[in-house]
């Protein structure tokens, strides 16, 4: 016995210096990549100022010298594109179970809308840890995802927080999965991947890039700046008008025709959504009606943000399986009419609250979702006429 927990400990050990190791690694080339790419955005920033510079003050070797510079930079790409990656150990994975805490569906135009995920992953050889992934799930899996639901995972051991969905589990993994009970680890053994997000690295390179060409603006701004001082001091400045407009309530509809024109079928709504922010000039709005062929939206721009909602923020990729839902379960048998009616959450911190009314000849019934298209309540007929 003592002989085999030794054993244990040496390889846990083990696995634990060769995952610190590639940790480090990951490191070293993360902060390798950072400088190629600081010193790349810099000289794209300055290659095109000089062009631009060399175009306004009529410098040819200037110009000539920004211009060789963007075209080594475009070959450079070009050859590291088609240049394919060395060999290498494909990543280690593990199977694992996860309890799903949390989900959120965003925005998409396909049958495929990401998901993003708050799970407790629980491996067999390390304690509980969270995690947030985001997963494209196709719109009929998404009701087998609920919360405090456990689903099978994939993650890699020198890398925790890349996690996977395992869509189609095997039997073994299925059955654990529905037998397991996943307490919810504490918000500390949150894991994140090091280093900088995404939105952090783009605004990195345009920073790299502006100080490019803020440096050879600097280089030439004596020529730059004295040449066009008598043109800039005589045109008339325009006289500013303010507009003391303290509120501004609107309501905008549009009603969709001809061939397959009811809203249910899949993109049409948010396509509808964003021709009425366009007409509006605003996607935070106060109400949204929907019906078979008709969407509505009302606004006042004097209402804070916590009492307002952002029409491209919500799940309509969702809504048709709420109606099909409202209509077949809340004892509406031919259901006549269906209506949808979004609006802002209670109180502040509370998402959007979304009602789904449907209408036959034994009355009327409902339901309501919050912004995820999670059912909250049902009420059907007779229930509805009470509760109403």
């Amino acid at each position: 016995m003592g002989t085999t927990g030794q054993g244990q400990a040496g390889q846990q050990d083990t696995a634990e210096a060769n995952g610190a190791a590639v940790q480090g690694r990951s490191v070293v080339r993360g902060i390798l990549s950072g400088l190629r790419l600081t010193v790349t955005s810099g000289a794209a920033g300055a290659a095109v100022a000089a062009v631009v510079v060399g175009v306004i003050l009529e410098r040819v070797p200037v110009f000539l010298s920004g211009g060789g510079v963007l075209v080594l930079l475009l070959l450079a790409g070009f050859v590291a594109g088609r240049r394919s990656p060395g060999p290498g150990d494909p990543p280690v994975t593990r199977t694992a179970l996860a309890r799903i805490e949390d989900l959120r569906a965003t925005s998409g135009e396909s049958a495929d809308v990401p998901v993003d995920f708050r799970l407790t992953v629980a491996p067999d050889d390390r304690p509980a840890y969270r995690v947030n992934i985001n997963e494209h799930i196709n719109l009929v899996d998404i009701p087998v995802y609920r919360p405090r639901s456990i689903a099978v995972v994939e993650y890699r051991p020198d890398e925790p927080w890349e996690v996977r969905i395992v869509t189609r589990p095997t039997p073994e993994w299925s059955r654990r999965a529905e037998e397991a009970e996943i307490d919810s680890a504490p918000e500390s053994t949150l894991v994140e991947k090091p280093g900088m997000s995404e939105g952090s690295w783009c605004v990195f390179v345009l920073f790299t890039f502006l100080a490019g060409a803020a440096l050879v603006v600097l280089l030439f701004r004596g020529e730059l700046f004295t040449s066009g001082d008598d043109e800039a001091s005589s045109p008339k400045r325009p006289s500013a008008t303010s507009s003391a407009s303290s509120s501004r309530t609107f309501t905008t509809s549009t009603t969709v025709s001809g061939p397959s024109s009811s809203l249910l079928v899949l993109g049409r709504m948010r396509e509808t959504a964003t021709d009425l922010e366009a007409r509006a000039g605003t996607a935070d709005v106060t109400a949204i009606v929907i019906e078979e062929r008709r969407m509505e939206i009302r606004g006042d721009s004097a209402r804070p943000p916590g009492e307002t909602m952002h029409l491209q923020m919500l799940p309509y990729e969702l809504f048709p399986a709420l109606v099909h839902e409202a209509r077949t379960t809340l004892g509406v048998r031919d259901p006549k009419s269906w209506r949808i009616d979004v609006t802002p959450g209670a109180s502040t911190g509370v998402g959007p609250r979304v009602r789904v009314t449907v209408t036959g000849k034994e009355g009327t019934a409902r339901l309501d979702a919050d912004a995820t298209a999670r059912i909250l309540d049902r009420r059907p007929v007779g229930e509805a006429a009470e509760a109403g």
